[in-house]
């Protein structure tokens, strides 16, 4: 049986907040959340923090919201709370002013017509709120049925495939990457169409799960949960999820995002079976050679070529308006020779990945199929792939 997601949350405060904070705990938080408030918005009081002010047994606590309708972060921080209540404050005005006072007491109350004062050993400012009736409703984390991830293992998928979602508005489906959780394994996949990452961890204990789980989470939301794991000192987060709406909750903090809709392309499918011509070589090689070549390739698709001949991987480009390069690095290599086109950039965006250190394995069919690249470490339970359409060079 399943619980109904809407939990009775505590009734929201209302009368004329009052408060002291400390101003490094109040900045810590701010600072987690105005990366989720919306620059360039025309419904203004989406460019507002909501302040709620409550007092409970377990302390005094200051709630801070941020968001934008597709997105949402919820933090809070301990706070004298003299009232209770809630106001909206305009979010990058206050950022920008707590960050320029020193440390110690900020202590910030609600006045008339939603002005709010703010005060801090000889500052004293009022900026100019909005009604805290105009804060839209954000989603509260599920009751039930949520996940425990390993904050670390979440921390490296994401940060091994964010980079290969697509830019493209058009391919929605496209704009985010693929979760999948199992019993005993995560993997993460992403694809622009013309390469693709796929990471998969294997030993991981996910309680709760059976069967498959996937979830589509859009790559704002994952640039966002990235900064929030690399924040925390949490050893686990959890993920939920409704109808709508993906939760994670990191620490005390919890993201909120609207679901990607729409089916993620069949991956399996293009993962290659049969690339039998292996080359091995450093990683920081193969990085300063596709720099060097690059510089040469011609700037609208960055193509380089790699061929391969006995015993020898060579890099080169050329464009009319910059002259060509040629880069050589010799390794073990005996099967038939081959040239095939790559995307640079997409080449680097891998090696960056991966941390540039260590060997890296390339695998090949032929110059018309996908490429596969992969670190050539021992962890058996990191299994990291990297394919890539060639190019017609």
């Amino acid at each position: 049986m399943t619980l109904p997601t809407e939990t009775s949350a505590a009734p929201a405060p209302t009368g004329n907040l009052e408060i002291t904070v400390s101003r490094a705990e109040l900045l810590r938080e701010l600072t987690a959340a105005q990366s989720v408030v919306e620059r360039k918005t025309t419904i203004p009081i989406l460019s507002n923090f909501l302040f709620e002010a409550t007092q409970g047994e377990g302390g005094d606590r200051l709630t801070i919201t941020a968001t934008d309708l597709d997105q949402s972060l919820r933090t809070s921080c301990a706070a004298k709370v003299k009232k209770g209540g809630a106001c909206t404050i305009p979010a990058r005005k206050l950022y920008d002013y707590i960050k320029l006072l020193p440390e110690g007491e900020i202590s910030i109350k609600l006045m008339d017509n939603h002005w709010v004062q703010i005060r801090a050993g000889r500052s004293n400012t009022k900026m100019v709120g909005m009604a805290r009736a105009n804060f839209p409703q954000v989603p509260e984390f599920p009751a039930s049925g949520a996940v425990k991830i390993s904050v670390p293992s979440l921390k490296n998928m994401v940060s091994k495939t964010i980079f290969a979602i697509s830019n493209e508005e058009s391919r929605y489906t496209l704009n985010g990457a693929l979760l999948v959780l199992k019993a005993e394994s995560m993997a993460m996949v992403a694809t622009d169409g013309h390469r693709l990452a796929h990471i998969e961890k294997l030993g991981e204990t996910l309680d709760g799960v059976s069967g498959e789980k996937k979830t589509l989470i859009p790559r704002k939301a994952l640039s966002e949960l990235s900064s929030l794991l690399g924040a925390t000192e949490a050893e686990t987060l959890e993920f939920g999820d409704d109808d709508q709406t993906l939760f994670f909750r990191v620490g005390g903090r919890v993201l909120t995002s609207r679901k990607l809709t729409g089916q993620f392309p069949n991956y399996e499918a293009v993962l290659p079976r049969d690339n039998n011509k292996f080359v091995i070589v450093r990683s920081e090689d193969l990085m300063g050679s596709i720099q060097r070549v690059a510089q040469f390739a011609d700037e609208r698709s960055g193509a380089i070529k790699i061929r391969l001949e006995q015993n020898e991987l060579k890099l080169s480009s050329s464009s009319t308006d910059a002259g060509e390069s040629e880069d050589t690095i010799e390794t073990p290599y005996n099967y038939d020779p081959l040239v095939v086109g790559f995307n640079s950039q997409y080449l680097i965006d891998f090696l960056k990945a991966i941390g540039n250190s260590g060997e890296v394995r390339l695998e090949f069919k032929d110059a018309q199929s996908a490429g596969q690249m992969r670190p050539e470490d021992a962890n058996e339970d990191v299994k990291y792939r990297y394919i890539l359409m060639p190019m017609r060079i």
